[in-house]
């Protein structure tokens, strides 16, 4: 029974003698039973006279008759190959060198040895396989057969030109039996001999190869099932992982292994006693006994077959025996030289190389058999090394794919190893391997992370990179071309070279023959992936066999009806069947199960999510056309995948739920740039010649029009809103539904989100729909709310209050208080449709309709603040519902103070809700906090503090009788009046309502000194006017400069400038107030003063002058002068003024 050994086992470095050569063994795998002692035979022994169990099976020597100190009686070409599949790992990067240890020794014996030397090289990544390549045997299949004709006529005309069969002589199968029958005798531990009867004769036929049998294999046809018919078994009873100073070589063996007693391990040898033993015999016993880590060799010597004696030799002192004395530092050159020289060489993945050294000759030569293959004039010629050549880089390459956390410096070599795979494979005869590997390919490019700069350079860095200017750079210098073979590609002169240290030297490690591209963009990505999945399903499409060519059914056998129900689509097909029905059958004919119908699973899946990739890159470069059309072939690839697979795993309706948001995304983009849908459908409607292909192969299995609604460029905006909406309610259900349901929370939660969004997007697209209808209403002079509008705005609410579900669900309070503000706005405009209008010119009373929607607004603005909890959580958010809901109290106020139901409600309940909302917006106006919103609040106060003093002003001077009502009135006017001076003052945009502010203070000054009697009191409240009025020079200030500047403007551009925003035929009607206030309040101070029984001082009498000659110059002012001539005139007589009333001009408050 075959064991595994662990690599621990028989493992040592061992310094052997004064060369200090370096080696080291280790046991891979054995299938050799412990070792046992041998038998000492007994002197005069007859090895002539077979034992009993001679020629039957043992496990101690291996199958009976084959095995002889390691080395078969049949040639197998493909040694190497069985142990590269049985240790993949090793191959590629771990050893340098895969054969048979009779061939290594074949190799490390060229200098010593006259024989021939013919061996087939192949190499994969860093590795070489070396194989011997049996010329004989093979142009005796090619007599046969026909095959190898080529190679067989290229040897006649340039190597040997009278080649003719050598047979061996009867004394080499004289030496074989006696050796196979010690042996037997050996393990049989029966001095005696017991001649067995049977049908085996010690002759010369029987001991050699008697016909021509199976050991070559024909050129492959057949699948690599067939492995062991074909010869590629890994048959050798031991594969060692040796390492002969710094050269790493996996070897198979087979020589025997005794042990026991005080002899651990030994090797057992036969020699003449009347032979010497020679220096290729030395080199032969040390090489296997370092290989197999023996630290002894057991010599037993004969006469003529008789045993004479055992000599019991160290591995250490073979290469210094008498007549076999040799260097093992000449060895290891030997070994450092022929591997550089083959490094160097042979550099081509995939081709068959032939080292050959002819009998006697001391030229080794070495052919490129593939491209000699090529050239062949007549016929493509086959090559029996290829599939299992194509079949060790398929393996290789998964092997090194499936590795954990490779380094993607690696990604070259597996690319390199993949297409040379494909390049040597016939897609007719091996369409499966070849859309693996595809497959394989199109895997290495990452389509699930982004790859840095740096990455990307390591995955192509130079350690990988090979180009073919290297390669033929590469090579020994010191080998050259002979004139008169020109097909030889590399050549050493002679046998002797290879004794020079570092004669031969590698000008670089083998490396793979292609660099992985660094592919830093994500579209060049994702068409290489598309590329080599098109590639794949075309090899798997031209392996299905059509229908025509199925065999004809059994009448007698039953044929299986598939029956079973599609599962995972019943939740997504509620309330959204239209966009997630899945295929149902495919068309093709291809077998369920089979690897077809597997590999195209996962084609499938693959493409889908290159065409993914593709459409979020295209999203977030803003190309919305491309997107859908992208998005769109990646459903078409899943509806593809559905339709040949009879369920759906849970990854697949993972990355199917992404593929909708994606969609939902890019259908949301394309609503929201509707003006750009001219560029986008140019977009769309773009298709590669790839992407046709590609499609056509899905076509084969699949319709593909189960997404057909949701991928549409539609017409309008609205129907793009309502695609987005349902992408992303089936994606909702995939999630939360089936396998899936509690899954992936994250994946949830951003697909709600994107939900509440779709939702708030179409709430606000009714909503704007509802304005705009408004408008037109208005504009057509329709007082009643149409029917259609409150259809509307039920759609809008429903809209949002779906969405706050769906934001609720995740505790997301940011989006549920801008949805809570978007409902408020909706209300206001619900509000707004409810104004009436008494005639053409006016509106009407304030209704309790829209009282009703703007308390609703006040309520969602208020839920929005709550939600937030502070300003610190979201600046802006928060800074955006505090302006909403300040603007709807301030809105409420002004339209029950302008419109005031005067029907409904008495004047001082109306007057006290007008009051409470001014307050209140005024509560909500943020004066301290700067932001771009300060100046807009700083107005907004202004603006209440000053209706409200008009308000109080009003009461004050229409209430009669409660003198404590009519002092309280009094003093609050003052207050806001003083409040909304101060304000507006802080503005330098609002002239014009500073001078109103300051006209209405001083009317109220004067109404106030109209119910006075004291002329004292009379005379204090008008001075106190008077200064009210001389702080409008601020006012007038303002205004001056801005008409200063607009004559400025139309003088050099002969155009009249209102960029400045300031209302002249306002500033018109104000001086028409300010002049006549100015004049009686002057006027009256003057009559005061004079009439005064008090006794005035010379200060007196020099204001009461001022204010004469004031009055005076103001009575004959032009009053049709240019607006900025008065102006300033006022300017001027107002700062006269200024230093007799003591008022100083004030500023903006600090």
């Amino acid at each position: 029974m075959e064991e595994q050994e662990q690599d621990s086992r028989r493992s040592a470095v061992v310094y052997l003698g004064n060369n200090e050569v370096k080696s080291q063994a280790v046991v891979k795998y054995s299938a050799a039973p412990p070792a046992s002692t041998f038998a000492l035979l007994q002197e005069q022994t007859d090895l002539k006279l077979p034992p009993a169990n001679w020629l039957r099976e043992s496990a101690q020597l291996g199958p009976a008759g084959s095995t002889v100190l390691g080395s078969s009686s049949r040639s197998k070409p493909f040694s190497s190959f069985g142990m590269a599949y049985d240790f993949i790992d090793c191959v590629g990067d771990g050893v340098d060198v895969v054969s048979d240890s009779e061939n290594i020794k074949k190799l490390l014996k060229i200098p010593y040895s006259k024989s021939h030397v013919s061996m087939a090289v192949h190499r994969v990544g860093r590795t070489l396989l070396l194989d011997e390549l049996d010329i004989q045997e093979l142009f005796m299949r090619s007599s046969q057969t026909g095959d190898w004709a080529w190679l067989k006529e290229f040897y006649q005309r340039l190597i040997d030109q009278k080649w003719q069969r050598k047979k061996k002589s009867k004394e080499h199968w004289y030496q074989k039996a006696i050796l196979s029958k010690f042996l037997y005798y050996s393990i049989n531990g029966d001095g005696a001999a017991e001649p067995v009867h049977s049908h085996h004769s010690d002759t010369d036929e029987d001991c050699g190869p008697v016909e021509y049998g199976p050991s070559w294999p024909a050129t492959f046809n057949s699948s690599t099932s067939d492995a062991d018919e074909h010869g590629l078994r890994n048959d050798f009873v031991r594969n060692i992982l040796w390492t002969f100073e710094d050269i790493h070589m996996l070897v198979g063996s087979n020589m025997p292994i005794f042990g026991g007693g005080r002899y651990p391990a030994v090797s057992l040898r036969l020699r003449d006693n009347n032979k010497p033993i020679n220096v290729l015999t030395g080199i032969d016993y040390w090489l296997d006994n370092l290989m197999c880590n023996v630290p002894e060799l057991v010599m037993c010597f004969h006469v003529n077959g008789i045993v004479q004696k055992y000599e019991m030799i160290k591995t250490e002192d073979i290469p210094d025996l008498e007549n076999s004395n040799f260097s093992t530092r000449v060895v290891k050159d030997i070994a450092q030289n022929i591997l550089s020289f083959l490094k160097s060489n042979c550099t081509k993945e995939g081709h068959t190389y032939w080292l050959f050294k002819a009998s006697g000759s001391d030229i080794v030569k070495l052919y490129d058999l593939t491209t000699l293959c090529e050239e062949d004039p007549e016929e493509k010629c086959q090559n029996p090394f290829t599939l299992p050549v194509a079949v060790l880089l398929y393996k290789v390459a998964s092997n090194m794919i499936l590795k954990k956390k490779q380094n993607r410096k690696h990604y070259g070599t597996i690319r390199t190893l993949l297409l040379n795979c494909i390049r040597l494979l016939d897609e007719a005869r091996h369409a499966q391997i070849i859309a693996s590997a595809h497959y394989m390919l199109s895997d290495l490019f990452q389509l699930d992370e982004e790859e840095s700069a740096e990455e990307a350079l390591r995955a192509g860095g130079s350690e990988d990179s090979y180009s073919e200017e290297e390669e033929e750079q590469e090579g020994d210098e010191t080998s050259s071309k002979p004139s008169d073979d020109s097909k030889a590609i590399a050549v050493i002169k002679s046998v002797g070279e290879l004794s020079v240290p570092e004669k031969y030297t590698s000008t670089s490690p083998i490396r793979p023959s292609g660099v992985f591209p660094v592919l830093q963009d994500k579209e060049e990505r994702c068409r290489h992936v598309l590329s080599y999945v098109l590639k794949g399903l075309k090899a798997i499409d031209s392996s299905i066999k059509k229908e025509t060519d199925l065999p004809s059914a059994d009448p007698h056998t039953p044929i299986p009806l598939k029956y079973e129900v599609r599962v995972q689509t019943g939740a997504v097909q509620k309330h959204i069947s239209l966009l997630l029905r899945p295929g149902s059958a495919t068309n093709s004919g291809m077998i369920h199960g089979s690897w077809q119908h597997r590999l195209k699973l996962q084609f499938f899946l693959k493409a889908s999510k290159a065409y993914y990739v593709l459409s979020d890159a295209a999203t977030n470069l803003l190309k919305f056309g491309r997107a859908l059309r992208y998005i769109k072939l990646a459903l078409q690839c899943h509806d593809a995948y559905c339709s040949i697979s009879s369920s759906l795993p849970t990854h697949v309706l993972l990355f199917h739920s992404q593929c909708l948001c994606l969609c939902g995304d890019v259908q949301l983009m394309l609503a929201q740039n509707f003006s750009n849908r001219a560029a986008y459908l140019e977009e769309y409607s773009y298709q590669t010649q790839e992407d046709q292909e590609l499609l056509h192969c899905l076509h084969r299995e699949s319709s593909c029009q189960a997404f057909i609604m949701a991928t549409d460029l539609g017409s309008d905006p609205e129907y793009q809103l309502f695609i987005s909406s349902k992408c992303y309610e089936a994606a909702n259900d995939l999630l939360t539904s089936g396998s899936l349901q509690g899954l992936q929370p994250e994946q949830l939660e951003q697909v709600l989100k994107r939900l509440g969004n779709i939702r708030n997007e179409l709430g606000v697209f009714y909503m704007n729909q509802a304005a705009a209808m408004q408008t037109d209403r208005e504009g057509e002079m329709k007082c009643y709310v149409t029917a259609a509008e409150q259809e509307v705005w039920k759609k809008s609410f429903s809209f949002f209050e779906n969405g706050m579900h769906n934001f609720e669900a995740i505790s997301d309070d940011t989006n549920m208080a801008l949805l809570l503000c978007n409902m408020g706005r909706l209300m206001r405009i619900c509000a707004q449709a409810h104004s009436g209008q008494s005639d053409e010119h006016s509106r009407g009373e304030f209704s309790p309709e829209e009282a009703l929607y703007y308390n609703k607004a006040i309520n969602y603005y208020s839920q929005a603040l709550c939600r937030l909890g502070g300003r610190d959580r979201n600046t802006s958010v928060w800074d955006s519902v505090n302006w909403e809901l300040s603007t709807t109290y301030f809105t409420l106020a002004t339209l029950l103070q302008d419109y005031a139901p005067l029907s409904r409600k008495a004047q001082e309940q109306i007057e006290r809700e007008v009051t409470e909302a001014m307050l209140k917006s005024l509560r909500y106006c943020d004066l301290q906090t700067e932001s771009a919103r300060q100046p807009l609040y700083q107005y907004r106060a202004a603006t209440i503090n000053h209706r409200l003093a008009s308000m109080y002003h009003s009461c004050f001077r229409n209430q009669v009788g409660d003198e404590g009502l009519r002092k309280q009135h009094r003093a609050h006017a003052e207050l806001h009046y003083s409040k909304a001076v101060s304000l507006f003052l802080s503005l330098s945009d609002a002239p014009c309502e500073l001078l109103r502010t300051l006209l209405e203070r001083v009317a109220f000054a004067e109404f106030t000194m109209a119910g006075q009697s004291s002329s004292a009191v009379k005379l204090k409240t008008l001075t106190g006017a008077l200064d009210i009025m001389t702080d409008t020079r601020h006012a007038f200030s303002l205004i001056h400069k801005e008409l200063q500047i607009n004559t400025v403007l139309n003088l050099l551009f002969c155009v009249s400038s209102t960029s400045s925003g300031l209302n002249r035929q306002e500033v018109k009607r104000l001086i028409g107030v300010f002049e006549p206030s100015f004049s009686f309040l002057l006027l009256q101070l003057i009559k005061m003063s004079t009439t005064s029984k008090r006794k005035s001082s010379n200060k007196d009498e020099d204001r009461v002058n001022m204010y004469r000659q004031v009055y005076s110059v103001l009575l004959r002012s032009d009053k049709t002068a240019p607006l900025v001539s008065r102006i300033a005139l006022y300017l001027q007589l107002l700062e006269q003024l200024a230093p007799q009333t003591g008022s100083v001009p004030k500023g903006p408050p600090p």
